[in-house]
C-alpha cells in the first residue's frame, strides 16, 4: 500500500496529465499529506481534514471551505483504493433565517449537525454523514 505522500503525488500527476493545472491544490494537498504525517494518520479522517482545513485561524470560512474541497476531492480518488478512507459529501449552505444579514457573512465551517438541528432548513434532507458547510448554530 502507497503512503498518502505517494498517494497525493500519484493523484496530481493523474490530474495534471488530464490538463488540470492544480497550483494552488497542489500545494495544498502536499500541505495535507506533511499535516498527516506530523499527526502519524495513514488515512484520511473527518476530523483531521476538518482540523487541516481550518487551520489558517485569521481567513474568511470560505477559505476554509475551498481547502476542505480539495481534501475532498483527492479523498473521493483515494478511497477507490484505501477502504479506510471516507468520501466526503458535498459542501451544502444552509441559511441563516436571520432577516436583512447577507447569509455569505454569517456561514461558518460546522459539522452536518448543524444542518440537521436548524427547523426551516431547506435543505435538510440532504444533510448527512460527512463535512457540511453550513450557517452559523444559533
Amino acid at each position: 500500500m502507497t503512503t498518502l505522500r505517494e498517494a497525493v503525488q500519484e493523484y496530481l500527476t493523474m490530474r495534471r496529465s488530464l490538463g488540470f493545472k492544480l497550483r494552488e491544490a497542489g500545494k495544498g494537498l502536499l500541505d495535507f499529506a506533511t499535516f498527516m504525517e506530523q499527526h502519524r494518520a495513514s488515512y484520511i479522517t473527518l476530523q483531521l481534514a476538518l482540523a487541516w482545513a481550518q487551520q489558517p485561524s485569521g481567513v474568511q470560512p470560505a477559505e476554509w471551505a475551498r481547502r476542505l474541497s480539495v481534501v475532498r476531492a483527492f479523498a473521493r480518488h483515494r478511497s477507490a483504493t484505501d477502504p479506510l478512507t471516507r468520501r466526503f459529501r458535498r459542501r451544502v449552505y444552509c441559511p441563516t433565517g436571520q432577516s436583512g444579514r447577507d447569509p455569505t457573512s454569517t456561514r461558518t465551517l460546522r459539522s452536518d449537525a448543524c444542518c440537521e438541528r436548524r427547523s426551516g432548513c431547506p435543505v435538510t434532507a440532504d444533510c448527512g454523514p460527512g463535512p457540511t458547510i453550513v450557517c452559523s448554530a444559533s
